[in-house]
């Protein structure tokens, strides 16, 4: 039998050159650039396969991101602690691992994460972004005010069947626990929403962020977004932001101990009540 072993990845990417994270003939993705090059370091064919803690969509960034890889021991013990450094000689510019470690007993970089930390950026001055900016925050051309946006966000959290927000997949739920979501200014003329989610669901993040700038601008009242919420389906005034303003910036485990049973329950299907969500691609 062949020893294996698992390795935790903590790495970033500039997401404006992928057609997301998962892996697709024919288009350049995170996935494949990454496991690509690893394959080209550890000479494996085919190379291996990452599992990742959120599967970003298109266009969407990542300063946070986490995946696991499961390798032979003894392709890995060639290369050993050289593994950040020989990767780093291989892949492109818009990807960057910063870390590389054996990962502890019953870590999975996916079902075992407690929560994912998203942060979209918007500037409402008039006259547009700063252009060095201009692929990681969006243009919206009305003032903002963050303290109606952050009274209709606090009538959103908490566990919620956020069908209404998500791009509905066969088989997948839509009921996730939102653990904060708020608004603040992270300079005179850029706010930053930051969205905290045990899991979200396909286009969830980009839609919840949508409704809040009708919000700010007064298009729509405080209420909105929640009566949104209740009602279940998706709604045309609901506007999915582009995805260059999106970042994960952060997903977060159990302490070493509970990383096996944080998986388990992950892995069980989430009915309101429960407590056990299923990941679905994020952005």
């Amino acid at each position: 039998m062949t020893a294996l072993v698992r390795l935790r990845f903590d790495l970033a990417y500039d997401g404006a050159g992928f057609a997301g994270w998962a892996r697709q003939p024919g288009r350049r993705t995170v996935q494949g650039v990454i496991e690509d090059a690893l394959g080209r370091v550890l000479r494996l064919d085919p190379p291996p396969v990452l599992t990742v803690a959120g599967r970003t969509d298109a266009g969407v960034h990542a300063r946070g991101q986490v995946a696991h890889v499961v390798l032979p021991v003894a392709a890995y013990s060639q290369v050993g602690g050289t593994l950040p450094r020989r990767m780093a000689g291989v892949l492109p510019p818009d990807v960057r691992i910063w870390r590389i470690e054996q990962a502890p007993d019953g870590f999975d970089a996916r079902f075992s994460a407690l929560s994912r930390r998203y942060a979209y950026r918007v500037c409402d001055n008039p006259v547009g972004v700063d252009p060095l900016r201009r692929h990681e925050v969006l243009w919206h051309p009305r003032p903002l005010d963050l303290d109606r946006m952050n009274a209709a966000t606090a009538l959103l959290l908490g566990e919620n069947d956020f069908a209404a927000y998500c791009r509905r997949r066969e088989g997948a739920t839509t009921i996730r626990r939102l653990l904060r979501y708020d608004w603040e200014r992270e300079s005179a003329d850029v706010a930053v929403a930051t969205v905290v989610a045990d899991a979200f669901c396909h286009s969830m993040v980009r839609a919840i962020v949508g409704a809040l700038l009708s919000v700010g601008d007064r298009r729509r009242p405080v209420e909105w977004p929640a009566e949104v919420l209740s009602a279940g389906v998706r709604d045309s005034a609901v506007q999915v932001l582009p995805p260059h303003g999106l970042t994960l910036e952060e997903v977060t485990y159990p302490e070493a101990g509970l990383l096996a049973s944080r998986a388990q329950e992950t892995r069980r299907v989430r009915v309101l009540g429960a407590t056990a969500p299923e990941e679905r691609q994020a952005g």
